[in-house]
């Protein structure tokens, strides 16, 4: 039976710095990727004072797409750091097109599963806060005329790593407790890989190197919050 994955992510590095390994797992397993980027992380951090971050960002994102074994990539055109409600309906029109695109080829067996980033947005980014929902909007629209579309995993970060709210920058909830977490997917034999995937990310080199250090040698442990 053939699996899809359609991920639905924020800027250009959420997927690379949150659920490489569980997505690298899939593609080596033969399931077929679909990575969908709301903007091009042009308000992220520029330590090369590029001119035109977004290109740039965009151009790694295509990197690390390529090494995590994507089949297509789409780019939606937002702007970093300003989606709002309106947005939110708009991005999940765009992404339940696209998905219904992919469907539209699929084979009749196949099992379609979305997947992004918890509906906290993880780090309290509202960016994030609006991928995520736009994606649970378009997965339960599609579903109900679709039984192949089997459930939506939105990756999120546990207790025992974030064991406290951050307010470093914006408002970061403390991790998900054990009762909390549906799923968790090892992939920790993917380290190098996972890290090369990150890496990619070069204009993100903080934040890559940040993650590494706070996730130790749980990198690529993924938890999930499983919807259906």
């Amino acid at each position: 039976m053939k699996k899809i994955i359609i991920g639905v992510f924020a800027h250009p590095d959420d997927e690379a710095f949150g659920p490489a390994g569980t997505l690298l797992q899939e593609t080596r397993s033969g399931t077929e990727l679909h990575l969908i980027s709301l903007t091009d992380g042009g308000g992220g951090t520029n330590p090369d004072n590029l001119k035109n971050l977004g290109e740039t960002r965009l151009q790694e994102w295509k990197k690390a797409g390529e090494l995590l074994g994507a089949k297509r990539m789409y780019h939606l055109g937002y702007s970093d750091g300003k989606l709002s409600n309106h947005d939110m309906i708009e991005v999940a029109r765009q992404v339940g097109d696209i998905a219904q695109t992919v469907l539209n080829a699929a084979p009749v067996d196949t099992e379609v599963e979305f997947m992004s980033l918890d509906l906290n947005g993880l780090t309290g980014h509202i960016d994030h806060i609006v991928a995520a929902r736009a994606a649970c909007l378009a997965f339960y629209r599609l579903q109900a005329d679709d039984t192949r579309l089997t459930r939506i995993r939105l990756a999120c970060l546990s207790n025992d790593l974030y064991p406290t709210a951050n307010t470093d920058w914006l408002y970061m909830e403390q991790g998900r407790t054990e009762n909390e977490i549906d799923e968790t997917i090892d992939a920790r034999n993917l380290r190098n890989d996972i890290i090369e995937i990150m890496r990619a990310h070069h204009s993100q080199r903080a934040d890559c190197e940040y993650n590494l250090k706070a996730q130790g040698d749980r990198l690529g442990l993924n938890h999930f919050i499983v919807k259906r």
